[in-house]
């Protein structure tokens, strides 16, 4: 029989055969691989669910919208929110396009606005012959009435913009290019 010698974990020499020397240094190398695998999933793992943690908060984060029924500027976003998603809706908004317009719109201003309408042959509050994409609504400030600039982004990402003026009691008194004060 072949012998060898080998060193033990202390130090100390002793014969073996050489089938226990490989058997005694595969079992220290599966413990070192075991050891190290250990260190990098202890220190990876908290890493990766952090990682994972904040890609799902970028997917879950919830976005808020605000408003009071008493500001101007959020009067004109609700409407023209409501307004887009009617005329975007089955049968172009019908019926709710004309109760939103009649709820939002000064009596006097909105026979204006049909003229306007029949003269164009476009929709008055869009100024436009179909439907934007998206809106934004940003004051653009007043004294006795409040004037908004109603930017319409439409689906080739081209934008437009209309001056929209509410009165004190929250009814629009003037869509166009241009607002009541000439800005």
């Amino acid at each position: 029989m072949n012998s060898t010698t080998t060193s033990t974990a202390n130090g100390a020499s002793t014969g073996a055969d050489t089938g226990a020397a490989d058997s005694t240094t595969a079992r220290r190398r599966g413990r070192r691989a075991a050891l190290i695998a250990g260190l990098v999933v202890a220190t990876a793992l908290p890493l990766g669910i952090t990682a994972s943690a904040e890609a799902t908060a970028g997917v879950t984060a919830f976005r808020s919208v605000s408003g009071q029924p008493s500001n101007s500027v959020t009067r004109i976003t609700d409407f023209y929110g409501a307004y887009i998603d009617a005329q975007s809706g089955p049968g172009e908004g019908g019926d709710l396009v004309t109760e939103l317009r009649k709820y939002y719109v000064h009596a006097d201003y909105l026979k204006e606005l049909e003229a306007w309408e029949d003269e164009n042959h476009a929709d008055g509050v869009l100024r436009a012959q179909n439907v934007p994409a998206k809106w934004t609504v940003t004051d653009n400030g007043t004294a006795d009435h409040t004037e908004a600039v109603v930017t319409l982004t439409w689906g080739d990402r081209t934008k437009t913009t209309i001056i929209v003026d509410m009165n004190r009691d929250h009814e629009i008194i003037h869509i166009g290019d241009k607002g009541i004060g000439g800005k």
